[in-house]
């Protein structure tokens, strides 16, 4: 009966040891090509080359873009190994003498690439991981179209479809993503001042993908992508006792149509204000069951669950007679920070005295970290 536990034991601490001595990972994610994301990979390489860092180049694709190109000069390059597939000879990266040479971080460009046949991977990400695992630390790049989950979506924004994708668990895989952020002006700028493609593919590329729309969508897809790894990356790493909490409001409303419409309509601009998710909860006691609660009251409740999903919120309804337990409980599952109910009909030192709920409430509420908003 003790040896499992043990068992159990020596696998977690040797996951952590594995962990340990994995490489980090740090990927540039972009909305499309010709943002920039190999010139900085090659300004990071030169900065870190200058502090005596052995940082050398795996495989990196400048696509000739001449700025781009000239960062090449003083960064150690790993040859690529030649491989002859249908009487072609193709260039992949050469995995085992990166391993072999063993730097302290390498570069791969192009994280989506699929490799000719007779690789020992499938595909570069693959590659990287292998890489990691050795010991030795990765700066990569990557579109964002290439993300697996995002394929369908982004097929439809752009018309194309992306034949070359990574699982989305090799982003969670990171220690670190940086967006290389461009506006649609100045990413068609850099597209019609030869930065991106030579002359003859420009106006082609003007008529297909880079349209102001298409960026726009894109743009957004990927600043998302890398908010989504930085509250992981919060959750994750940073104590919950010391991260400061996103703002997250609960609007608590009643059968009462006109409290539970004001209640509802000011935390949609409170949620507003601090671009915050916010909760309409609707706590039905056996009192107002649908056999009991009047037609009328039934009427003005759907049309105030309607109003709040218009106004963004997620709505939530619970049948319990624990009215304050059950508000509380959802605080805490949600995450909540501020709590916001309607103002009593009664003044609010003979709420205090006389309404059970509200004076529970209160005394919930003083326990925990938790805001209470009354709304007039």
């Amino acid at each position: 009966m003790q040896e499992e536990p043990k068992e159990s034991s020596v696998r977690r601490f040797l996951d952590l040891v594995k962990k340990s001595r994995r490489g980090k990972f740090k990927v540039y994610i972009g909305m499309s090509a010709g943002v920039g994301k190999t010139y900085r990979m090659l300004q990071e390489a030169h900065a870190l080359l200058r502090n005596n860092v052995d940082i050398r180049v795996g495989y990196i694709e400048t696509h000739n873009r001449a700025e781009t190109h000239a960062l090449l000069d003083g960064v150690p390059i790993i040859p690529r190994r030649k491989i002859f597939y249908k009487g072609k000879e193709l260039e992949e990266m050469d995995v085992q003498a990166i391993i072999s040479l063993h730097p302290e971080v390498v570069i791969v460009d192009e994280l989506a690439h699929s490799n000719a046949e007779g690789s020992k991977n499938g595909k570069r990400w693959q590659d990287v991981i292998d890489i990691l695992e050795a010991g030795i630390s990765v700066i990569s790049a990557v579109n964002i179209q290439h993300l697996e989950s995002l394929n369908e979506e982004i097929e439809q924004i752009t018309g194309i479809p992306i034949t070359e994708r990574i699982p989305d668990k090799i982003l969670e895989l990171t220690d670190e993503i940086v967006n290389i952020d461009l506006t649609a002006d100045e990413l068609i700028d850099r597209l019609k001042d030869g930065k991106i493609y030579d002359s003859s593919k420009i106006q082609r590329a003007l008529q297909n993908f880079f349209q102001p729309d298409k960026i726009l969508q894109l743009r957004e897809l990927a600043l998302k992508e890398v908010a989504h790894h930085v509250e992981r990356k919060i959750d994750v790493e940073i104590p919950k006792q010391i991260k400061l909490r996103p703002e997250r409001f609960l609007a608590c409303i009643s059968s009462n149509a006109e409290t539970a419409k004001v209640v509802i309509r000011k935390t949609a601009r409170l949620a507003s204000y601090y671009r915050s998710p916010w909760v309409v909860l609707y706590v039905q006691s056996s009192s107002e069951s649908g056999d009991r609660i009047r037609l009328d009251k039934q009427r003005h409740l759907i049309n105030n669950f309607k109003l709040a999903t218009e106004l963004g919120a997620e709505v939530v309804k619970i049948k319990s007679d624990q009215v304050t337990q059950t508000i509380m409980k959802v605080a805490e599952e949600r995450e909540i920070t501020t709590i916001c109910i309607g103002k009593p009909h009664l003044s609010l030192f003979q709420v205090i005295l006389r309404t059970a709920i509200f004076n529970q409430l209160l005394h919930k509420i003083a326990e925990t970290e938790t805001d209470l908003v009354v709304l007039a």
